[in-house]
């Protein structure tokens, strides 16, 4: 589910849809969202909830990991690593379902936001 952005992804865009996968990530795993920002890994939780943000952001804005690795603060290869583990663990019936959930649950939000086309 790939939600398209009016005229690319620019900074400010990257941005929005990145903080929107924190805020939906931290709201689901009950984690304060600055706590998907902090420079160090973290406790495993903390980082598999980036990781989930991460991918998120990827899959459903559209983003590509160089651009997701500049919103997260991570490199490139980072954010492969975390699409790839995300990516293994959507066999898990009760895991693919919560991110069913999340990438509808943006898309719904992103389009309260976007601006109407064509009005």
């Amino acid at each position: 589910m790939n939600i398209e952005f009016a005229n690319g992804p620019d900074p400010l865009s990257r941005s929005a849809g990145a903080r929107l996968a924190e805020a939906a990530v931290c709201a689901a795993l009950c984690l304060p969202p600055a706590a998907l920002r902090q420079g160090r890994r973290g406790v495993s939780r903390v980082a598999f909830g980036r990781q989930i943000a991460m991918y998120l952001t990827h899959v459903s804005f559209g983003l590509n990991f160089s651009q997701v690795g500049l919103t997260f603060g991570r490199d490139r290869t980072t954010v492969r690593h975390a699409c790839a583990l995300v990516e293994d663990r959507r066999s898990e019936p009760g895991f693919e379902l919560a991110l069913v959930a999340l990438e509808a649950a943006l898309a719904l939000r992103h389009r309260s936001l976007a601006p109407e086309a064509g009005r």
